[in-house]
């Protein structure tokens, strides 16, 4: 069975995609930026903020589920500019066990959505 989850501190769009959507075995989330959400739009322009107001937000969907950043097994980051990659890098890693880190692409693309710096988009595990 597939589920489709709004989650309650985001905001509801007319554009046509799931934030979030679980089958059987895996939780998927689309694309997130800080722009996404209220609290979230307060960091905008701070690419380091900007990760830990997403990574956060990931960590709040999947509890919903009873899932946990631990169960990531995919990720793409896309970043407005490469440059950015070393900030973002000392953050994300900060949300993961050492050395138990999830399968990533890291992407430079421009235009995000709300003026953001970065997009995280993510793939976990269910518990069984």
């Amino acid at each position: 069975m597939i589920h489709h989850f709004q989650p309650p501190f985001m905001p509801k769009s007319d554009a046509p995609y799931s934030p979030m959507v679980l089958d059987e075995n895996y939780a998927y989330l689309s694309g997130l930026v800080a722009a996404d959400f209220p609290e979230g739009q307060a960091v905008l322009g701070d690419v380091e903020k900007e990760t830990q107001a997403v990574m956060t937000a990931i960590g709040r969907m999947l509890a919903e589920f009873n899932l946990d950043v631990g169960q990531i097994v995919r990720v793409d980051v896309h970043l407005l500019t490469l440059d950015d990659f070393d900030a973002m890098d000392d953050v994300y890693r900060e949300f993961f066990e050492k050395d138990k880190y999830p399968a990533r692409t890291t992407t430079q693309s421009a235009g995000l959505f709300g003026g953001s710096l970065v997009e995280i988009t993510c793939m976990a595990r269910r518990r069984r």
